[in-house]
């Protein structure tokens, strides 16, 4: 069984100041992220990897990135929605900039969370590590014990970051878990394990 995830799209275009877009900034795909999304579909279909299921988050940028995926992969089941594939809350974090994040709360806590996936200690983010780690290793368990060839997932960069932690485990020379929107990773399960192939990897 292979399983690919992929991080959505562009949210902010050219101008636009981003912003911590947790599970209550529920925005829209801008015309890059449908571009970026439309990289993906274009790759999976040219490397063969027709998905015979494809779970979504529940907020705009992943369902439209789904979509996206769907039609340009011939993909003729129901994408199904999923509620663990929800970006995390970032709650008072949500909708600020990273200047305005670095004025409360100093530059390490932004450098600690996106290089090491450090919940900082003051956030009022939900859910918890733990409950994220659960869903994470709850949905990678529940597509494994399917008949599927290839499923392929699409979520959001936090929510993401556990996922990677089930797949690769305390392996030293696991990746970053940092995913760019747009990117993709893979992993094969295989007698019981997971083989991670590639993670955060541009669609060209």
């Amino acid at each position: 069984m292979k399983i690919i995830l992929a991080r959505h799209g562009n949210t902010f275009g050219p101008g636009d100041t981003p912003v911590w877009v947790g599970a209550k900034e529920d925005l829209p795909l801008v015309e890059k992220g449908c571009e970026q999304s439309a990289a993906v579909g274009a790759y999976l279909k040219s490397e063969g990897l027709m998905p015979d299921r494809i779970i979504s988050g529940p907020l705009k940028r992943t369902l439209e990135g789904a979509d996206i995926v769907a039609e340009l992969t011939n993909f003729a089941g129901n994408i199904e929605i999923d509620d663990r594939l929800k970006e995390i809350d970032y709650g008072s974090w949500g909708g600020k900039s990273d200047a305005e994040i670095e004025a409360l709360y100093g530059a390490e806590v932004i450098d600690d969370w996106r290089e090491r996936t450090i919940v900082p200690e003051s956030a009022d983010w939900s859910p918890t590590p733990d409950v994220l780690k659960a869903n994470a290793e709850a949905v990678l368990g529940e597509i494994v014990s399917g008949s599927e060839e290839l499923v392929f997932l699409i979520t959001s960069n936090g929510t993401l970051r556990y996922f990677h932690a089930a797949i690769y485990g305390s392996a030293e020379d696991a990746p970053s878990a940092k995913v760019k929107t747009g990117h993709m990773c893979c992993a094969d399960y295989i007698d019981g394990a997971f083989i991670p192939r590639f993670w955060n990897m541009k669609p060209e």
